[in-house]
């Protein structure tokens, strides 16, 4: 069973959204691929977890695949998740398919078990303007 622990804004699985390109390299080595992707953020694609970065080096949003998602003291398995942000987020909002939660930073599309995406705070009015 795949799990995460997400922190909100703060980590994912440990890794924090301070970390730098550099940094991922040193502690995860050379990713499976990197690249460039169409809305212009910088892709180090690990399999597992996918780190996207801006120009200037800030983390912006990590993918990654869990059947468990804990935050906090909580666990939840994926099929949950969505319940759950309806219920513990007022502020959640539905963005081209994705359940967004500024509540807990991230955002996903029911339909596709088992992606997550992390989100910086900073990302959060971006999703509210799609």
């Amino acid at each position: 069973m795949i799990k995460a622990r997400l922190q909100p804004y703060v980590a994912v699985d440990g890794t924090p959204f301070s970390a730098s390109s550099a940094d991922l390299l040193r502690a995860r080595g050379q990713p499976w691929k990197s690249g460039r992707n169409a809305v212009g953020l910088n892709e180090l694609d690990y399999g597992d977890k996918v780190y996207r970065f801006q120009d200037g080096g800030r983390l912006e949003e990590v993918t990654f695949q869990a059947e468990v998602i804990t935050v906090g003291n909580v666990a939840m398995p994926f099929e949950a998740l969505a319940s759950f942000v309806r219920s513990q987020d007022d502020e959640a909002f539905e963005r081209a398919g994705f359940l967004v939660s500024p509540a807990f930073g991230l955002a996903f599309d029911p339909r596709e078990p088992y992606w997550v995406t992390a989100l910086a705070r900073h990302c959060i009015p971006e999703w509210e303007a799609l």
